[in-house]
């Protein structure tokens, strides 16, 4: 047996790095090549990694919502190579989960041998690792950049050589001379924590030597006080969503000598701490805060202090890439927007027509495919709404293809995936492209190739009750289309003079009627406000004329 790293992949597209937002497996799941082990979000999409190898999951090196630069290795496999003995790999069981080590001249005769280098046996034992690679777990790694401690300089006091929380802290505190747990223990006080880090990590009053928590429970459900424990994802989730410390979770359970916390226990943890503050309020009214009381929550809620109650999210993946997007958009092109309606009577019936034949070869069939096919008509007739600036070539690049984007609301933002050719499809194909395109990217299983190579594109607010906006432009593209919602507005129409009680001079009236507004934001630089008119005019009359739409 052997232990093969695995590197965040370059996904393409420029990415240089992503968050991780969810693992897949878990330490001691067996995989297989190519099976998904994790889904991270880059600047462009939600991506799914494979395994590059058939093996055993070893170790999972980083945390659900850490950003990891492309290259950083993420997880470890344990896997069956040819040559490998039973003898090594029991070895490898019985130091904890440690890197195996290549064979040595003299026999190992202490029980950190797992632990030593084969290059200095006269050097302080520290995990085996041929790559240099220092065997602790995330949470450690992040507190050893907080603290800017080397965590190759740290000897680590857990099973076959791990470094924990209090080896770090022993070390920044003493310098090079600290390094385990009883050595930090000794020294007489305890390491003081920096305020900077505070804000950055899990707050390690419920863990340290016993102290009462601010939640102040009794011995029934004392918390643990682990460093170091080892969970599935779902479950760390669990605890996150109950604000419960997993390492404070009891538990009996262990896996490669750490503990192992299941949901179930996690749930029982929480359902205690609650019972805990039920029968408080159930019981005698608490007398007036003493001083010293007045000191404990003063501690234990310094952290979370403050004049209003606020909530930050983290501002980067698609979310960061759309602000980026969109700033240049709008700092980059001057934007005019140009509203209109268009009486879209016709445009209805033709979809109540058509929906039966439709639904039979099963097709949702929306409004939108008409719309991209009136666009593309408008298009062919002003080619300089389907065109790109590029300055430093000082040149307007007409488009003679048509890229249609179809701005999604998603969970992260706007995604747009880009339907191609759209004047070489029918209005069905167009309905399922449209609709397969639209539901994976609210599952955020697009791709980046996907979303990209649009020449104009459209964003329909009208789904969500919108009326008239001013959408901003997908830069580089000169012109984007918005949509409200079709619904009957008065107009006025002209009556028949066969149907007038006026008689013979006819007139007007005004009547409830389907009608479309339309909100076409242009850049200014390449295109003028008359021809927006005139291309907005196209879109209409195709659009309250359906049979218009064969020709396009």
């Amino acid at each position: 047996m052997t232990t093969k790293e695995f590197k965040l992949p370059d996904v393409g597209e420029g990415v240089a790095e992503g968050e991780l937002v969810n693992w897949l497996v878990a330490p001691g799941d067996t995989v297989t090549e190519d099976q998904p082990v994790a889904e991270v979000e880059t600047d462009k999409a939600l991506v799914e990694i494979p395994s590059s190898y058939d093996g055993t999951v070893k170790e999972l090196l980083v945390e659900e919502g850490e950003m990891v630069p492309v290259g950083d290795v993420i997880i470890t496999f344990t896997v069956d190579e040819e040559g490998d003995g039973g003898e090594q790999a029991a070895e490898e069981e019985a130091a904890g989960g440690a890197e195996a080590a290549e064979p040595v001249d003299e026999e190992a005769a202490a029980e950190t041998a797992a632990a030593e280098e084969e290059d200095s046996a006269d050097e302080p034992a520290e995990p085996p690792a041929p790559d240099g690679r220092v065997f602790a777990p995330p949470s450690v790694r992040r507190l050893a950049r907080e603290l800017g401690v080397d965590l190759g300089a740290v000897s680590g006091s857990g099973p076959g050589g791990r470094v924990s929380e209090t080896d770090v802290r022993a070390h920044a505190e003493g310098g090079s001379g600290a390094g385990t747990a009883s050595e930090a223990s000794g020294s007489g006080e305890p390491a003081p924590e920096p305020a900077s880090t505070d804000a950055g990590r899990k707050s390690a009053v419920s863990k340290r030597g016993g102290e009462a928590t601010a939640s102040g429970a009794s011995d029934a459900v004392e918390p643990a006080g682990r460093e170091t424990t080892l969970a599935v994802p779902a479950t760390r989730k669990t605890a996150r969503e109950a604000g419960v410390d997993i390492d404070d979770v009891p538990t009996d359970e262990t896996r490669d000598g750490e503990a192992f916390v299941t949901a179930e226990q996690v749930e029982a943890y929480a359902a205690a701490r609650r019972g805990e503050g039920a029968a408080g309020a159930a019981g005698e009214p608490e007398p007036a805060a003493t001083p010293g009381a007045a000191a404990e929550t003063e501690t234990a809620g310094a952290d979370v202090a403050g004049p209003q109650p606020e909530e930050t999210v983290p501002y980067r993946g698609v979310r960061r890439t759309i602000g980026k997007q969109m700033a240049r958009s709008k700092y980059t092109a001057p934007h005019v927007t140009h509203h209109d309606t268009a009486e879209v009577d016709a445009l209805v019936e033709a979809r109540e027509t058509l929906k039966p034949k439709a639904e039979a070869e099963g097709v949702k069939l929306t409004y939108m495919p008409f719309v991209m096919k009136a666009i593309v008509a408008g298009l062919k007739e002003h080619p300089y709404l389907n065109s790109e600036l590029r300055e430093d070539d000082e040149e307007i690049a007409l488009k003679n293809y048509y890229n249609i984007g179809i701005a999604v609301a998603t969970d992260a933002g706007l995604m747009v995936p880009v339907v191609e050719d759209v004047d070489e499809k029918g209005i069905f194909e167009l309905a399922e492209e449209v609709n397969d395109l639209a539901a994976r990217a609210r599952e955020r299983k697009l791709k980046p190739a996907e979303m990209k190579g649009g020449t104009f594109t459209i964003t329909n607010f009208g789904a969500i009750g919108g009326e008239y906006a001013t959408p901003i432009i997908n830069y580089p593209e000169t012109a984007i289309l918005g949509l409200g919602a079709i619904e009957k507005r008065p107009v006025v129409r002209e009556v028949d003079p066969d149907d007038s009680f006026l008689g013979d001079e006819g007139g007007e009236e005004v009547v409830a009627a389907p009608t479309l507004p339309l909100s076409l934001s242009i850049d200014h630089r390449v295109i003028d406000g008359a021809v927006a008119a005139q291309f907005a005019n196209t879109v209409m009359d195709h659009l309250e004329s359906p049979l218009l739409l064969l020709d396009s």
